[in-house]
């Protein structure tokens, strides 16, 4: 996710390479297709993007139908689940549906650290 303020499509594949290896704070929303959650959310993921380019926030999308071993690596039973990474390590999670408050707290929480 070397691009900050857009969305980079994380996949089993490139994980280690987008997130793993990545400092700074990167947020994963892991969604499918048929989530109707996953739809809702999805607009506020895309604005807390570019609302936190410039504090160097990263955002990626992973597809849980399509990438099921780092889905299952992380225990992602329900979506929509973002999870939290901070140089690489997971430090926070959010497990369904809630409002843009929620997520702009742990966002501000961990770019501070």
């Amino acid at each position: 996710m070397a691009e900050t303020g857009k969305i980079v499509e994380i996949t089993d594949q490139n994980f280690t390479e987008e997130v793993d290896n990545q400092t700074g704070l990167s947020m994963v929303d892991f969604w499918a297709a048929w989530c109707g959650p996953c739809r809702l959310v999805a607009p506020i993921v895309e604005k807390l993007a570019e609302d936190y380019a410039e504090e160097g926030l990263r955002v990626g999308k992973l597809d849980v139908d399509q990438n099921q071993e780092i889905a299952s690596r992380f225990g992602v039973r329900s979506i929509p689940t973002i999870l939290f990474f901070k140089d690489g390590e997971l430090v926070d999670q959010v497990i369904g549906l809630v409002p843009r408050t929620q997520l702009e707290e742990l966002i501000q929480k961990h770019l501070v650290v």
